[in-house]
């Protein structure tokens, strides 16, 4: 087999003694456990970010070779193949081929391959040959293949191949030292891989790769590569922040797709056939399958009761039990511990400062806004820590699969489940999950739908309307269960409705297909569960974090200025405040719903945090709930009047409150990772209009119909 022409020789190769450490790029299939290498390879050396203008995460990390050098590694997203059909592939793709100008061209590769599946990971490794990059072959999971008794033999692939091959156990750290010795080679030798590319579809290779070196700036190899990615029909995904392809080449591709189609040549799967043909070969003198019936694996008697029709939904039912559960009970202790110890702190800055503006800013602004927020990390690492073990030991797989025919119901697939089931306990921790979608407007409906599920911030504001809807002094415990589950159930239904709505019209596209690989079951790597629940807690406090602190020290000088006469009541000073101001300027909008200027005060506020509605009710009323006890506060809401002595909390007007919460977008913090996390303003903005247009519409509903009706 002869090279095609247009092969210049290599570039010269970059290495540290060129001024800066050489990148590796990690590539591989999902489940194939190449971010379980990057773990071993990287520790706590990693930085997490989105790449720019996609919400895909970009890792990058710093690995040490035997010598001490340091490597930087580039963790890219999974991919079966390089003609991408997700935006994780696409960005994949466009790093490998320098297509990203946000991302430097990898100088290696790192080709993680799963033994016990060769043929099917050789393909993208194929695809990676033909860059003309040095390329490492890491062949994992040597121990499951031979427990299902294969035999593969790692040097007869390296002499196939023409790269080093590295049999390694990444979850017990074999194989990590003969690694980073290949790794630190300075003269990792290119590839002398050939195939045969079809006789019909050559003419148009050659082509295109001209094209892309004359008008792309494309080196000879690198075009070769993607011209034969452009020949490929799947190859349709295009990303934000990827280099287009220039009008001629473009022009001639578009003209040799004409020709094949008008002669009714599937040239795609010409190129895919001539391919696969090439890797069979490979695999055959490569692996040698057992030829023992071993009958069913571990991994299938397990399957035959977490994937049964009845069983499995049990237990999948128990395993989000633990979860919820978890989330509410366990965190509670560190939040309480959290909420202490920020208490603390405020109490010793008042001890410390004489009174002022500057004591209730780092007070009232700084402290309480920062504190809103870490005393939400206890349920981010409990809720990382059951969704890294779920994904390390294989029962992710198997719970999205258990729900994916109830979520196709509404558009979406089962991996939306546990992000939406999270969001009981707080939405950004669901909307993170997300990650775990890789279809786009999945995705994106997801994080639209799931501020919808009422998140324990709620808790607090439907509380509190219960006790004052009820006439009586102690509210009966079925009422106040039958009304909670009423709004549980109000966010939960509303939640599939718009999934339902948005996957109809504003996200239309095919219906949902999950195709999923079951990996095998694995004992879980504590390791790569606390590096995940490290990294996760860290992007929250990071980003989540100083937008909340910026956003608390906006509505603490909103409330303070400008100062009230001395002598004024708290009431009085938030009266004539500018979030007073703001408070009788929303009372038009919201007087049709039953509510004041002091109610809308309340509201403004819970933009910081929900539960904020409750405190700023006390300060209102100057009626502070101690302790958890509402009932001075119950008593001061029931004797709040309207100008003409009209009783302001009415039942409906309580229960048109409790409506808009469930419906309202109350949480800026939400808004920040929505907005992280969709790279802009267009959703968050929509998702808050929605959402709050949605809760003005039926409070409106509850109080003027109930009006009508005479309640």
């Amino acid at each position: 087999m002869q090279l095609p022409p247009h092969i210049n020789p290599p570039a010269p190769k970059r290495t540290a003694a060129s001024g800066r450490a050489p990148v590796y790029a990690l590539v591989g299939n999902p489940n194939c456990g190449k971010s379980t290498l990057f773990n071993a390879l990287t520790g706590l050396k990693q930085k997490v970010g989105n790449y720019p203008g996609v919400t895909v995460e970009k890792k990058v990390g710093t690995a040490y070779s035997q010598h001490g050098q340091p490597l930087t590694v580039i963790d890219l997203p999974g991919a079966y193949s390089l003609a991408a059909r997700s935006p994780d592939e696409a960005v994949t793709r466009d790093v490998l081929l320098g297509r990203r100008s946000d991302t430097a061209q990898p100088d290696r590769i790192l080709c993680i391959v799963d033994a016990t599946n060769l043929e099917r990971n050789l393909y993208l490794v194929h695809q990676v040959l033909d860059l003309g990059r040095p390329v490492i072959v890491v062949l994992n999971m040597m121990d499951l293949a031979a427990e299902a008794g294969m035999a593969v033999f790692p040097d007869k692939l390296a002499q196939d191949l023409g790269v080093p091959v590295i049999p390694c156990e990444a979850v017990r750290g074999k194989g990590l030292i003969e690694l980073r010795l290949a790794m630190s080679r300075p003269d990792l030798a290119l590839s002398k891989h050939a195939w045969d590319i079809p006789g019909a579809i050559a003419p148009a290779v050659a082509e295109i790769q001209a094209s892309l070196v004359a008008n792309d700036a494309k080196s000879p190899l690198i075009a070769r590569a993607e011209s034969l990615l452009l020949l490929t029909d799947q190859d349709s995904v295009r990303v934000a922040g990827s280099t287009p392809l220039s009008p001629r080449t473009a022009e001639i591709l578009a003209g040799w797709q004409k020709r094949w189609s008008a002669e009714g040549m599937d040239w795609a799967g010409t190129l895919v056939s001539s391919r696969y043909d090439a890797i069979g070969r490979i695999a055959a003198e490569v692996v040698q399958p057992g030829t023992v019936n071993q009958g069913p694996s571990p991994s299938d008697r397990i399957d035959a009761v977490v994937t049964h029709p009845f069983w499995g939904w049990v237990s999948l039912g128990a395993v989000m039990c633990l979860i919820f559960v978890s989330i509410f009970t366990l965190a509670e202790y560190p939040m309480n511990w959290i909420d202490g110890h920020m208490a603390s702190l405020s109490d010793w800055v008042k001890d410390s400062m004489a009174p002022g503006d500057l004591r209730d800013l780092i007070t009232d602004g700084a402290i309480s806004g920062v504190g809103g927020v870490v005393i939400f990390l206890p349920q981010i690492l409990i809720l990382f820590f059951f969704i890294g073990l779920l994904e390390s030991t294989g029962y992710m797989a198997r719970a999205a699969f258990i729900m994916d025919r109830l979520m196709s119901r509404v558009g979406l697939n089962g991996k939306s489940f546990i992000p939406l089931l999270s969001s009981y306990a707080c939405a950004i921790p669901g909307i993170m999950a997300t990650r775990t979608i890789e279809d786009a407007k999945d995705r994106l409906v997801t994080i639209l739908v799931a501020p919808l599920m009422s998140c324990s911030a709620r808790l607090p504001v439907y509380l509190l309307m219960i006790a004052a809807l009820v006439p009586n002094e102690r509210v009966p415990l079925a009422t106040k269960v039958g009304i909670m589950f009423l709004m549980y159930f109000l966010g939960t239904f509303a939640a599939f409705g718009f999934a339902w709505l948005f996957k109809r019209t504003l996200l239309k596209g095919e219906p949902p297909m999950m195709i999923m690989e079951l990996p095998p079951y694995r004992l879980p790597g504590l390791k790569d569960v606390a590096l995940q629940m490290l990294e996760r807690a860290w992007i929250f406090l990071r980003r989540a974090g100083t937008v909340i602190l910026g956003i608390s020290i906006v509505l603490w000088f909103l409330s303070a200025y400008p100062k009230a006469p001395e002598g004024a009541t708290p009431s009085e000073q938030l009266s004539g405040s500018f979030a007073g101001m703001a408070g009788h300027a929303l009372e038009p909008a919201i007087k049709p719903l039953g509510f004041d200027w002091q109610i809308g005060i309340g509201l403004i506020s819970s933009f910081a945090a929900r539960e904020v509605f409750v405190s700023t009710m006390g300060v209102v009323f100057n009626a502070e709930a101690d302790d958890g006890d509402t009932a001075p506060l119950r008593e001061a809401l029931l004797k709040a009047r309207w100008p003409n002595g009209r009783v302001l909390f009415t039942p409906l007007a309580c229960f048109g409150l409790m409506i808009f919460y469930v419906f309202a977008m109350q949480c800026v913090s939400t808004i920040a990772i929505v907005k992280r996390e969709t790279n802009g303003w267009k959703w968050p903005l929509f998702q808050t209009a929605y959402m709050t247009g949605t809760a003005w519409v039926l409070a409106l509903l509850v109080y003027q119909v109930g009006s009508a009706l005479g309640f």
